[in-house]
């Protein structure tokens, strides 16, 4: 994504729901037109996308800045200049009680378990997160719902105007890369801050170490606000620990959610998954911590203890969680992230992971969803891998740790929804090339192959004795014979993999007929019988967001309303 559509983005947000305008201008920029373009009847949404759409920047000018590497600060000063050319001032951020939350994985999750869970309060919210997952304006939400087509398009046309009819009782933002240089970072007054967990993502941008990452997501902390973080590693937690110490910012450690459910029934999440535990504990502290510095009348519910030192960090207070906070926490919503869509034989379990511990929490979910699903008739039940990953991203780990799910077939595609994306503004992407999508799924097919290769001639030499009750025995059986190096395929797109895949038999995506050739290759006519005649296939869509995004449009067409 390109500076200058990330800060229009960011400004859209801000302005749409800060509570009041103003009138400064501000010379042009190269990036983005000084003088906005007025709605003229005619103008619809889609064109407000596509006008969005060009600016983004495409892939030979994105490696030319990472090779370049110009000064990141002048990243803030021009989303300030933007923000200013909105009709309004970085003064105007103070007033919008901004719960700011950076880290490599779990961001989102725990931006909308907080979102929530203040929700429940009877709060009005805002909400800014990236990326979408079918329409743009689904990064900006107002209580919990992504603002219209129609005033999307108002407000893209008309951004020097304020919108004082969506004003808001806070804001939660998510970081969109990093932190210090993020363009949400001219927030300079946040009610509270989060860090999530922290891993290896965005390398070219954040720096090849965790605790260089560290460094960048500490970026956001202010004086004198607290913030609140996960169990990190010891390396990355000591950098977060300084950067908090530098500017005298209280930093605090979660305790974890068992503690806040001692004395209590269990709390019930509405995300699926182990991980979404450490989001959750996050989510309770900063909706805690919000309410508290707010005074709101909930607050008085809680009783919490004080907070303790552990480890390198002092303990956050552990509290029952009231029963706002237990709806807020069981209602939340948060599509494609450990999802499941059952449509007759066919289970789609997605989830958007794209670094190796977000993968890694992604197959302990999966096998453990498919040990809990029951078994549908005697016949066979087939395991497919829909993949891709993107940008400066390593597939080769990624795979590798999606071998021990033992999938029957592997089918790799780009994040096209169709071969031809330009009837639909919100996935066309021209950051990368049409080519160079399809030589990267060629990639992935390579390193599965010969993952599959390694692994073949390992169990020729060993013979497997699971364990009972071990990893193995999460696997479903009757299960088809694993085969190697000829189970997977790449398709031009998104619908072609979905077409193969269902056969028809989703009783919801039901496209009009296959393209010619679609069952030319060997391995898509014979695959194409077995899944026919399969009793349950269940399909694991992983590796990138926007790939779920696209599988997301397709399968539930009420998304695109």
């Amino acid at each position: 994504m390109s500076r200058a559509r990330s800060h229009l983005r960011a400004a859209l947000f801000l302005a749409a729901v800060s509570p009041r305008g103003a009138t400064t201008g501000i010379a042009a920029r190269r990036e983005l037109s000084a003088r906005p373009a007025p709605q003229k009847p005619g103008m619809e949404y889609q064109d407000a996308v596509r006008t969005l759409n060009t600016l983004q920047t495409n892939a030979s000018f994105l490696e030319q800045v990472k090779r370049q590497r110009g000064d990141p600060q002048t990243q803030l000063e021009a989303m300030e200049m933007y923000l200013a050319r909105s009709g309004l001032q970085v003064e105007d951020l103070d007033r919008l009680n901004i719960i700011h939350v950076t880290g490599t994985k779990g961001k989102g999750s725990t931006c909308a378990f907080t979102e929530r869970i203040l929700r429940s309060y009877g709060l009005k919210t805002g909400f800014f997160s990236s990326p979408h997952l079918v329409q743009v304006r689904e990064r900006i939400r107002i209580n919990g719902q992504p603002i219209s087509p129609e005033l999307f398009t108002k407000h893209f046309w008309r951004l020097y105007h304020r919108l004082e009819e969506t004003k808001v009782d806070l804001a939660v933002v998510e970081v969109g890369i990093g932190g210090a240089y993020d363009c949400t970072n001219i927030v300079r007054k946040p009610v509270v801050c989060g860090v999530s967990s922290l891993g290896i993502d965005h390398t070219s941008l954040l720096g090849d170490t965790v605790e260089k990452i560290a460094w960048q997501k500490g970026g956001i902390f202010k004086h004198g606000v607290p913030a609140f973080t996960v169990p990190q590693p010891e390396g990355p937690l000591a950098v977060l620990r300084e950067r908090a110490e530098q500017i005298s910012c209280p930093l605090y450690l979660c305790p974890p959610l068992e503690a806040l459910e001692e004395g209590g029934p269990p709390l019930s999440l509405g995300l699926d998954g182990e991980h979404q535990r450490f989001n959750a504990a996050l989510a309770l502290q900063l909706a805690h911590c919000w309410l508290r510095q707010k005074d709101h009348q909930g607050i008085r519910e809680l009783k919490a203890s004080k907070p303790s030192l552990l480890r390198q960090l002092p303990l956050a207070p552990v509290f029952q969680p009231t029963p706002h906070m237990r709806h807020g926490l069981r209602d939340t919503e948060w599509p494609g992230r450990t999802q499941v869509l059952r449509r007759g034989p066919l289970t789609w379990y997605l989830d958007g992971a794209h670094t190796c511990s977000s993968v890694q929490a992604c197959v302990r979910w999966f096998r453990q969803a498919l040990h809990r699903e029951e078994r549908r008739g005697s016949g066979p039940e087939v395991l497919v891998l829909l993949f891709n990953s993107t940008g400066d991203r390593d597939p080769a780990p990624l795979l590798k740790l999606l071998q021990p799910c033992q999938f029957d077939y592997a089918v790799f595609c780009p994040n096209l929804t169709e071969v031809s994306s330009t009837d639909n503004a919100d996935q066309q992407n021209f950051t990368v090339t049409l080519d160079r999508v399809l030589l990267r799924c060629l990639e992935h097919q390579q390193h599965w192959s010969r993952l599959d290769e390694e692994q073949a001639s390992r169990d020729l030499w060993s013979a497997p004795s699971p364990e009972p009750g071990g990893p193995a025995s999460l696997l479903r059986a009757p299960h088809l014979p694993h085969t190697h190096s000829t189970s997977s395929l790449v398709f031009s797109c998104i619908s072609h993999a979905l077409q193969w895949i269902s056969q028809g038999r989703d009783p919801v995506f039901q496209p009009l007929s296959p393209p010619r050739g679609f069952l030319a290759h060997p391995v898509a006519g014979s695959g194409a019988s077995v899944l026919s005649e399969a009793a349950a296939i269940h399909v694991l869509v992983t590796g990138s967001l926007h790939l779920v995004g696209g599988v997301l449009k397709l399968l539930e067409p009420s998304l695109s309303q």
